[in-house]
């Protein structure tokens, strides 16, 4: 797959901060509320896009970049909580499928499912492989990414995910609709995910949350700037 432009797409301002440290030739672009920012990664040409949190903002985002940059690929990264108990903070997952976890548009559908859509989205299997690929101090795991408009903390609706789809490995608030709007376009997508907490063993992972801003991301999201170079 010859890569001339490589979409990154982040939900938060801070999440964006730490990748565009990695970015060379810094150009900001607005659209709109839209923030993007042009430039190179190991002498790759990539876009960054802000989104801003939850499916409604991911989608708008992504779409943004898509009518803008017509980028060859989209990359989704990012915090996220781990849901299993193989799955520890700092470790990265790598979502081979993503599933909205908040969605049932009834019994005609798989829980899940969003009418005439799959169910499960498959990230492109070159992206996942490169992705998989790199030897790094992290633990890099693929697995299954669920997405919702929740942040999910101890208790009933941890326990409702993983009824549902208990393989998950990873909880966010974007990918699935990311996901989507790439298989309707057309785009090949994956989402790979730095895990900043873990509502299964921590009675209190909002402070697990906001103490991996303090502490981890810097290093961790240097694991994007390792995928890009051999895209």
């Amino acid at each position: 797959m010859q890569m001339k432009k490589i979409g990154i797409i982040v939900a938060m301002e801070k999440e964006a901060e730490l990748v565009k440290s990695l970015i060379e030739n810094v150009k900001v672009v607005t659209f709109g509320p839209f923030k993007f920012i042009e430039g190179l990664m190991y002498g790759k040409n990539v876009v960054l896009g802000i989104s801003g949190i939850g499916k409604v903002n991911a989608a708008i985002g992504i779409l943004e970049m898509i009518n803008h940059y017509s980028p060859d690929c989209i990359i989704n990264t990012g915090a996220a909580g781990g849901l299993d108990h193989s799955i520890k903070v700092t470790d990265v997952v790598v979502g081979t499928s993503i599933v909205y976890h908040d969605v049932y548009c009834g019994p005609q559908c798989e829980y899940g499912q969003v009418q005439g859509f799959p169910t499960y989205y498959k990230v492109n299997k070159d992206l996942l492989n490169k992705a998989l690929s790199l030897k790094l101090d992290f633990n890099i795991v693929p697995g299954l990414i669920s997405t919702g408009d929740k942040f999910i903390t101890k208790g009933q609706d941890l326990e409702s995910i993983k009824k549902n789809f208990p393989e998950t490995l990873a909880v966010d608030m974007e990918s699935a609709s990311m996901a989507q709007v790439c298989y309707i376009y057309n785009i090949p997508f994956m989402s790979f995910r730095i895990i900043s907490d873990t509502p299964w063993a921590n009675d209190d992972n909002l402070s697990q949350y906001f103490d991996f801003y303090k502490d981890a991301p810097e290093e961790s999201f240097k694991v994007i700037r390792n995928l890009i170079s051999i895209l």
